[in-house]
């Protein structure tokens, strides 16, 4: 039985593994659980699981999550700093890094440090740290697993397949709420039309990064560190369907490509259950109600951010820390109604200009990078 993690099990990831934990309760054992700010859900998530620990990082949320559980045999935490802390408990098999943001990287960095495995959905975690995650896994012995549709469907794809046959990785992406809107009109996008996904339902930071599509950007750098593949070898295809949810060509131009529902129960189970497969407790795929499956290339006009996030790769060094930090600074600042959409692409290529790049930079100089821009935006009133 294999004894889980969640960090975030109050978010749509979190939510989905808890449910394929119950329909696999001879299988799993949940550990513990943790949440930000929504101590209500993860009380009713604690009375129905009972897991060994429970960890609220607003610590004025602790006293009643406390009041709460007092009665079962549970033992409850509070602050960022307990969640880092508990991310590497040894007990644990694996941990499911769920977190939305930044806030991700430090607990996968504690489980690295500890040899617990990861299934990753905590995309930031990779773009601000890859190599130093994968330099500390390498000692450590832990595995990290994709939870992303994209990057499940590419790991599936590979499965069995010799490494230098592999000649590009192809990520698909549905093109978000504004595939076929009128450039000219961005400026008047307002929060409730980038929050309108076509196809998943998601927290409000990853749906506005599918809306600019950074999101593509991000999960570009993630499969860089994720598959150890050049960036020349990566591309991205719009597909509005979302039901082909990436493909690999080979050598010899046959191409791979894994199907499902836009549904993320699928790769999270299988992050899950590897090497094994188990049977599904959800919808399957229905080819023959498909009316169609079409693909077109992004418009990287409309959508500077993935132009953005392709150049940081390329730059490499510490350039997509800025990327990542200053994008989550911008969409939060469009969440709060202080920038425009259009606004966000906008900020995040002033903090690029502005950086003076670090090698080879350890936990302390991506921290010491996120500080300086944020101090910076914060200042200007940039975000």
């Amino acid at each position: 039985m294999k004894k889980i993690g969640i960090l975030g099990s109050t978010g749509s990831i979190g939510k989905n593994t808890l449910n394929i934990i119950e329909s696999n309760s001879d299988k799993f054992e949940l550990v513990y659980i943790t949440a930000k700010t929504q101590v209500k859900l993860l009380i009713e998530q604690a009375k129905k699981f009972k897991p060994k620990f429970v960890v609220i990082a607003d610590e004025d949320k602790y006293s009643l999550l406390k009041s709460e559980l007092s009665k079962l045999d549970i033992q409850v935490m509070s602050g960022y700093d307990s969640i880092v802390e508990i991310a590497g408990l040894k007990e644990v098999d694996i941990v499911v890094n769920a977190i939305v943001g930044s806030k991700g990287m430090l607990p996968s960095v504690s489980a690295c440090k500890n040899g617990v495995d990861i299934a990753l959905s905590n995309k930031e975690s990779l773009v601000m740290a890859g190599d130093y995650l994968y330099s500390l896994a390498k000692k450590s012995g832990t595995k990290i697993f994709p939870v992303d549709s994209e990057h499940s469907a590419i790991w599936q794809c590979i499965q069995g397949e010799k490494e230098q046959n592999i000649q590009k990785l192809i990520l698909t992406g549905s093109g978000g709420p504004f595939l076929n809107r009128d450039l000219k009109s961005f400026a008047d996008i307002t929060v409730n039309d980038a929050l309108k996904h076509p196809n998943w339902s998601m927290g409000k930071k990853i749906t506005i990064d599918s809306a600019t599509m950074m999101n593509k950007g991000l999960e570009i750098i993630e499969a860089y560190h994720l598959f150890n593949i050049p960036q020349e070898k990566i591309e991205v295809v719009i597909h509005p369907q979302s039901i082909i949810h990436s493909m690999v060509e080979f050598i010899d131009s046959s191409v791979k490509a894994q199907l499902g529902l836009p549904d993320m129960k699928l790769p999270i189970q299988y992050a899950l259950s590897y090497p094994d497969r188990f049977v599904a407790n959800f919808d399957n795929l229905n080819l023959a109600k498909l009316k169609e499956l079409t693909f077109f290339e992004p418009n990287y006009e409309k959508f500077p951010s993935l132009k953005l996030a392709l150049n940081s790769l390329k730059l490499g060094k510490t350039y997509p820390v800025v990327l990542n930090v200053a994008n989550e600074l911008a969409v939060y600042s469009f969440i709060d109604n202080k920038i425009k959409f259009t606004d966000i692409p906008k900020i995040v290529e002033k903090m690029l200009n502005r950086h003076n790049p670090i090698e080879n930079a350890d936990i302390d100089a991506i921290l010491d990078i996120e500080t300086d821009i944020t101090n910076y935006l914060h200042y200007n009133k940039l975000g």
